[in-house]
């Protein structure tokens, strides 16, 4: 069966596993107090370590293609009342949770929306306010922010630095002016080209560039020459997504005609336009849809077997609490899930009455948790011990994936071969034991391919 054969057969809805059950699966519910036990059962850990994520949500501009939760404004002013809420809702965990404050502060993401939509003042005032509240960082402390740079500058950038961030994460996505209409995303190189010449003045640890394949109007032609000039800019890491296409979450993808997006074997073909290049360049795949060069962190703990995984994608920072602040913020701990109110006016409200402002999460059981882990375990490692009562997958899925040349099972070890690395999600799929009784006939996943 050839590749092409593969994708067509294969390229069906599955989640992309950044947690397991995936949000679409969770069903039972925390409420507050019982989110507020599991954060208290997490930080009273042996190994109790705390990363903390910030979701900004406001944007200039709307990127058709976007999935994320976002606030479409220009009015600067409404960065100091966010700021405010952030830092409520941070002092409200630490009135019912204390200990938060006493654990290792490990990691702390900026994410988006557009986090550089925040001024350097503003960005400065959430940080030092994040660090008076959680003073416990130690020296392995990692910072990092997402940043757009049609709208980053460099006090931003030297703000960060003198505050600890290490990492910066640039959007790109395509460099083809023709795709860059279709996707309402304006972005000459040279932005982001000057972005990475600041990010290395200041000494940035780590540059990652966020690419995206199967975009509206992309072509092998126009992405082998996004790879020529991704090399040239040479950045430590990189992250190239497949676009997830879920026009019943997001409206304005629906703006997009069939025709325009690549589908199956042609989507698959624009992967691989610059996955070859990359890996001949000397950049490492790393789980799925990442790449690093040899010596970056991501690489040497990829290779040392201690990859992570979590609701920010491959990290080498492994942590017993993720703690989310800000609209629509995921958190979670090893029982757990728990995300806040999606809605800004809401979530708003909420934080403002001194609340925790649940919207839902999952509580895990047993059995989720031990999925859970044979699942991470096949995303960062590509292989995993199983034993009876693992694969929850029925058994002509399996045989199909094993005759296909996509997975083996030998000796109790499920293995991914580099046949079946494209097809890393499907072969996960095999141990969600939710999946198996979901009806896809709905829309709920983007497809794998």
């Amino acid at each position: 069966m050839t590749l092409s054969d593969l994708l067509e057969k294969y390229d069906v809805p599955v989640p992309r596993y950044t947690s397991y059950p995936t949000v679409p699966q969770w069903t039972e519910p925390p409420t507050t107090d019982q989110w507020v036990a599991a954060l208290e059962r997490a930080s009273a850990a042996p190994d109790a370590a705390l990363a903390l994520y910030v979701h900004l949500p406001f944007c200039e501009s709307l990127c058709s293609f976007c999935g994320c939760n976002n606030v479409i404004t220009r009015d600067h002013g409404r960065e100091a009342p966010y700021i405010d809420l952030v830092l409520a809702e941070l002092r409200a965990y630490l009135a019912r949770v204390p200990s938060l404050a006493r654990q290792p502060f490990q990691q702390l993401h900026l994410g988006g929306g557009t986090p550089t939509f925040l001024s350097a003042e503003s960005l400065t005032r959430l940080v030092t306010g994040l660090y008076e509240h959680l003073p416990q960082r130690t020296g392995a402390f990692e910072g990092s922010i997402e940043v757009d740079p049609r709208v980053t500058n460099t006090a931003q950038l030297e703000a960060l630095r003198a505050l600890g961030f290490r990492r910066v994460s640039l959007g790109v996505q395509d460099i083809d002016p023709h795709v860059q209409h279709l996707v309402n995303r304006i972005q000459p190189l040279e932005m982001t080209e000057q972005i990475c010449v600041e990010a290395r003045r200041l000494d940035y640890e780590s540059i990652n560039i966020d690419l995206i394949y199967g975009l509206p109007g992309q072509t092998t032609e126009s992405i082998a020459a996004l790879a020529r000039e991704i090399l040239r800019l040479s950045p430590d890491r990189l992250a190239v997504y497949s676009f997830a296409k879920v026009p019943w979450i997001k409206p304005q993808q629906r703006r997009f005609k069939d025709d325009q997006i690549p589908a199956g074997a042609a989507k698959r073909a624009l992967y691989e336009a610059i996955r070859e290049p990359l890996v001949a360049g000397g950049y490492l795949e790393i789980g799925l849809d990442h790449f690093a060069k040899p010596g970056d962190a991501l690489a040497r703990v990829a290779d040392e077997g201690r990859l992570h995984r979590n609701f920010m994608g491959y990290t080498e920072v492994r942590t017993t609490t993720l703690l989310g602040l800000g609209v629509s913020a995921i958190s979670e701990t090893p029982g757990c899930y728990h995300q806040n109110e999606k809605v800004l006016p809401t979530y708003e409200k909420r934080v403002l009455a001194g609340e925790i402002p649940t919207l839902r999460g999952h509580i895990l059981s047993d059995e989720d948790r031990r999925r859970r882990d044979l699942i991470f375990s096949l995303m960062t490692r590509f292989r995993v011990p199983v034993g009876d009562g693992d694969i929850a997958a029925d058994e002509a899925m399996v045989r199909q994936l094993v005759a296909d040349g996509l997975m083996t099972i030998d000796n109790g070890m499920v293995v991914v071969s580099d046949l079946g690395r494209p097809f890393l999600r499907n072969v996960a799929a095999v141990f969600d034991a939710h999946l198996v009784h979901q009806d896809l006939s709905r829309p709920t996943y983007s497809t794998s391919a």
